[in-house]
């Protein structure tokens, strides 16, 4: 069995939780984990340890709050009042976690299912979301990750251009894949509105709505829009359900571009909500 699974956020019970209801064997059974796996919840550490030890049984996508604990361990970035990973950063096995951590996906399609933490911008089929998301991933496990991370942080450039390059590239990538919400039929990317859908700025529509979207013929599911809500389309997951703000985390079995089943378990944590 393959299960899709939303925004974890270092609640590592109810992943357990989650994969006792399902019945989850390593041996038998996949998991793919949409991004946002650790920060804001109680348990990043343990977290990033249950994934580790699962080994091929488990693919993770990055999500923002991941790329951010890279980029603070590296001291990029300063931690957040409200992040929960200093736990990974004192720990012992600190730099195995990271590194496992860098060799994770930007972007995956298996079982017929294109799968990213936030979004694709219209003008994006599945190839070149596939090729964009290897870019990213190939610096991501390089020697040169500091420099990397150094230029990631940003909102500009606002709009795709297939002549961009170098950091400006990478950046638009990054923010797409893992921050996107909202755009415009010419791939600009709106990062002030962080509601539901219904809450789209004037000219601008939820990613997926995107009047011709290169990917539409393709099922994706993604995660990182708490807002959002959940949503089952035969072509369309929305599986981040709010976990670490006491909704639920979701897990959806699919096959073949189809999704046969949700599964789902209250989250007991409970944050002020924010991405």
């Amino acid at each position: 069995m393959n299960y899709l699974i939303g925004d974890l956020q270092g609640c590592c019970d109810a992943l357990d939780r989650l994969l006792s209801k399902i019945d989850f064997s390593p041996s038998r059974d996949r998991i793919y984990l949409l991004g946002d796996l650790v920060n804001r919840g109680p348990a990043s550490l343990r977290t990033l340890r249950r994934l580790m030890a699962l080994g091929d049984s488990a693919r993770s996508l990055l999500g923002n709050h991941d790329l951010h604990l890279l980029a603070v361990a590296q001291g990029i970035r300063p931690s957040h009042r409200n992040d929960t990973v200093q736990e990974i950063l004192d720990a012992p096995d600190r730099e195995a976690l990271l590194q496992w951590l860098r060799q994770q996906n930007m972007a995956l399609f298996e079982q017929g299912w294109l799968m990213v933490h936030a979004g694709v911008v219209p003008q994006w089929d599945l190839a070149q979301a596939l090729q964009l998301a290897g870019e990213v991933e190939a610096l991501l496990r390089g020697p040169d990750l500091h420099d990397f991370l150094a230029q990631m942080y940003g909102n500009e450039p606002h709009t795709w251009r297939d002549d961009l390059q170098g950091a400006d590239r990478l950046r638009f990538v990054i923010n797409a894949l893992t921050r996107l919400r909202f755009c415009n039929a010419a791939g600009r990317l709106d990062f002030k509105t962080k509601d539901g859908a219904g809450d789209a700025p004037a000219g601008f529509y939820p990613w997926f709505d995107t009047p011709g979207r290169r990917t539409a013929g393709t099922p994706i599911a993604f995660g990182h829009w708490s807002t959002l809500g959940q949503i089952t389309r035969a072509d369309l997951l929305a599986l981040d359900t709010g976990c670490v703000w006491g909704g639920k985390l979701s897990a959806a079995r699919v096959e073949n571009g189809q999704m046969r089943e949700l599964i789902q378990v209250k989250c007991e944590q409970a944050q002020k909500p924010g991405k």
